[in-house]
């Protein structure tokens, strides 16, 4: 299919979507089992396909294996971490959901109850969703490693009967011990939980408490006999997990995800974005604690009947940085999904792509990447030495599935660089001042998306109404994203960061995004960050972290080239004149750089260290090396850093 043609079977779904959207979404919802089918697709108060009744696991398993799928591939476990590779069939995962199934209901799990899964990336926790979505049981998904009072801030706030858990992770080279994080936060917390069930791994072993805690494999053989619960029936609104925005404080917000919206919009965004169908196999390097492990390594791809990639190691590290185009080659990966700090990550450590080179990437068709912003020198790398169409695409938490992408399966190859490419068909996005008019292309603004929401997207959020109105308060009719950008001419939409990411400069807004992209280009540039610090003269002044590629580290013109860069291009009013070179930035395990902790370390203020943080030594690190070469007696003392 050609560009042009790709381009006007995009277009034919946006008018679609747009003028007919309760018609082309009753088409899409054709492609879940119903037990019910919705007569509508859409209703103000009830929400996306209202009177439709249906069950997610069975969409995900039981349908497959009674369509006489049951040998196909469902699931790839691959942890180089412990050097174990599993697969199992749709009825080998179906018979492990169900008997996962039971030992939930033989422990009173039922119909609307929560259930925290605090677990690593295991068979067991792709199990315990997805019976979770069996049984009714609404599942909270925390990432395995979070501080033990944010857990206890989830328990709180989502009151389980239950807690499923490991021993331990395993992150990198480093074992984390589980128990002894649970076991603090149950102390901490308020709500009791009734029970721990925990999966013992040979890496590290852990004490249970008796009576409360339970080993996951001794109730799997306690009822073996019991029979496998059946699929019960929900209706579309009602919730299929909650999952906490990472990086909350005081109260975190739950973002509720219903079964039936879900189920239609990834179903639609697997055959439409990712050209991914029956006996395909998709892999996300991600974690089943963030959303794109919700929506890309659990139920994306089992709904469609392809087969998911469970990954449990680091794009470098474990053992090199080889290991992700070994994985896309060996599980014979159709399309892979990444975040863009995980390829600079290996570009840091491979900058001639040795290993890309060496293994190559088999039977791969495209890379999407998302999660942080892509700076195209990045795309640019991957692109050159993969010879693959490079993806960056754009949608949160909140949203559940691909908000802004080039959708590739369509035949749209249109890209752009810096761009996440253009509205999914029922996405209607505006840019809009802060007075609420709409701005001309090419001019900067808030980032919204007119309402309602298409499927899949949240509906509220666990016990925080008030919060969740808030997102549709400051520009009435739209949702507010909280990201700034622009779109061009062309119709790209350009996601430049979050909105406390642009800095006024002696009265001139400028996106710290786009000082971001002309670094990156530099020679010898793994990764930047660019935030505002405070200035008594300008407002505020640019400050860039710079991580060095292998052999650049002792490289003195590296920030001599940024500072001359960001001139050139920006013109002298961006005064980018603070470069430092440091080992790392700060980021969250999901692979976010933590602007808003640099920000913290610039302006001088106080900071904690983020539940959410990958590498807890480096703000302090950081930190120092600010202190050190920017001086803080000095009020000039920023420009000394490259003066």
């Amino acid at each position: 299919m050609s560009d042009e043609t790709g381009a006007m079977a995009y277009d034919g779904a946006v008018r679609w979507a747009a003028n007919r959207p309760d018609q082309f979404w009753l088409e899409a919802a054709k492609a879940i089992d119903w037990v019910e089918n919705p007569p509508r697709a859409h209703d103000q108060s009830m929400g996306w396909f209202p009177e439709g009744i249906l069950n997610t696991c069975h969409n995900c398993l039981d349908r497959h294996v009674q369509a006489g799928r049951g040998d196909a591939l469902a699931l790839a476990y691959d942890s180089p971490v412990t050097g174990t590779i599993r697969h199992y069939t749709y009825r080998e995962l179906l018979y492990e959901t169900e008997r996962t199934a039971a030992m939930l209901a033989s422990l009173g799990a039922e119909k609307g109850d929560r259930v925290i899964l605090y677990m690593p990336m295991i068979p067991e926790t792709v199990f315990a969703m997805l019976a979770c979505a069996r049984l009714g049981v609404i599942h909270s998904v925390v990432f395995g490693g979070f501080a033990p009072p944010e857990l206890a801030k989830r328990i709180d706030d989502a009151t389980p009967k239950l807690v499923l858990t490991a021993s331990c992770g395993i992150e990198g080279s480093r074992t984390i011990a589980y128990k002894p994080l649970v076991d603090e936060a149950l102390v901490l917390a308020a709500h009791s939980v009734e029970h721990v069930v925990l999966v013992q791994r040979e890496q590290l072993t852990a004490d249970l408490m008796p009576v409360r805690d339970i080993d996951w494999h001794d109730l799997q053989r306690r009822t073996a006999d019991q029979p496998a619960p059946p699929c019960v029936p929900l209706a579309s609104g009602e919730p299929l997990y909650i999952l906490y925005t990472s990086g909350t404080t005081g109260t975190p917000k739950g973002v509720v995800r219903d079964n039936g919206g879900h189920a239609v919009a990834l179903a639609w965004s697997m055959a439409n974005i990712y050209g991914i169908g029956a006996g395909d196999t998709f892999w996300a390097a991600s974690d089943v604690g963030w959303v794109v492990g919700h929506s890309y390594i659990v139920y994306g791809p089992l709904l469609v009947g392809a087969t998911t990639v469970l990954f449990e190691g680091k794009p470098v590290g474990t053992p090199d940085p080889g290991t992700f185009w070994r994985t896309i080659v060996r599980h014979k990966v159709k399309s892979f999904f990444t975040a863009p700090t995980a390829i600079r990550a290996i570009r840091k450590e491979d900058p001639d792509a040795r290993f890309l080179k060496e293994i190559g990437t088999g039977a791969c068709r495209a890379v999407f990447l998302a999660g942080e912003r892509a700076d195209p020198e990045t795309i640019a790398w991957l692109e050159r030495l993969s010879g693959l169409p490079v993806i960056d695409h754009w949608w949160q938490t909140e949203l559940g599935w691909p908000a802004i992408a080039s959708c590739f399966a369509m035949g749209d190859l249109r890209r752009k660089p810096g761009s996440a490419g253009f509205p999914v068909p029922g996405y209607q996005f505006a840019i809009l001042d802060d007075d609420g008019l709409a701005l001309p292309d090419g001019a900067s603004g808030n980032v919204v998306i007119e309402t309602p929401l298409p499927p899949g997207t949240f509906r509220s959020l666990w016990n925080n109404d008030a919060t969740f109105v808030r997102n549709f308060e400051t520009f009435p009719g739209y949702y507010e994203t909280g990201d700034a950008g622009f779109r061009d001419r062309d119709g790209f939409v350009h996601i430049m960061g979050r909105t406390d990411d642009i800095i006024n400069i002696a009265g001139h807004r400028l996106s710290t995004g786009q000082m971001e992209e002309i670094v990156a280009r530099q020679p010898g540039v793994a990764e930047c960050a660019v935030v505002g610090a405070h200035d008594d003269l300008k407002g505020m002044v640019p400050v860039a972290f710079v991580t060095p590629q292998a052999g650049y580290a002792t490289d003195k013109s590296l920030v001599e080239r940024s500072v001359l860069s960001v001139r050139s291009e920006l013109g002298a009013i961006a005064a980018l004149k603070a470069v430092l070179v440091v080992e790392q930035l700060p980021k969250t395990r999901s692979g976010k750089i933590l602007r808003s902790l640099l920000r913290k370390i610039v302006n001088r203020e106080p900071f904690d260290i983020p539940a959410t943080i990958d590498e807890p030594e480096t703000p302090a690190k950081l930190a120092a090396v600010f202190a050190e070469e920017a001086g803080f007696n000095d009020p000039h003392s920023l420009k000394r850093v490259s003066d």
